[in-house]
């Protein structure tokens, strides 16, 4: 849905928002826009203008929650009913060679910050000890 072109010598500058922060609009169906701000920051990174139209994010916003909200459904249906595991969601997209490959880099990514954060961890430990000493 195409937003209205503006009139000319209308200076769309003077009214665009430089700040992206999160802001919290209820929908005519009372749920509350949670991803405005990422959504917006993505679809610049992907091309589009850095203060992208309203109801292009709402409407962008929309297909996640909906999206999310299926895999999630799907997801408590099949292993252990009622619960999402990993091992589910993998399960589900594990014939869409892109989404199967994404979340296994994501997977994979976070176990290297978990040992990141254990060795961390460990290491501001042992220096503490050292200090006690």
């Amino acid at each position: 849905m195409a937003a209205p072109q503006p009139e000319e010598g209308f200076d769309q500058a003077e009214f665009e928002d430089d700040d992206l922060g999160e802001v919290q609009i209820e929908t005519s169906s009372g749920r509350k826009r949670l991803f405005s701000k990422e959504l917006r920051c993505m679809m610049y990174g992907f091309g589009d203008d850095q203060n992208p139209y309203t109801e292009s994010v709402d409407l962008l916003e929309d297909l996640v929650v909906e999206f999310i909200t299926e895999m999630t459904h799907r997801a408590m249906e099949i292993g252990r009913t009622g619960r999402v595991q990993v091992e589910d969601i993998v399960f589900l997209v594990r014939k869409n060679s892109r989404k199967y490959a994404r979340v296994k880099d994501l997977l994979t990514m976070n176990e290297e910050l978990k040992r990141a954060r254990k060795a961390f961890d460990e290491i501001k430990y042992v220096g503490a000890e050292a200090k006690i000493k």
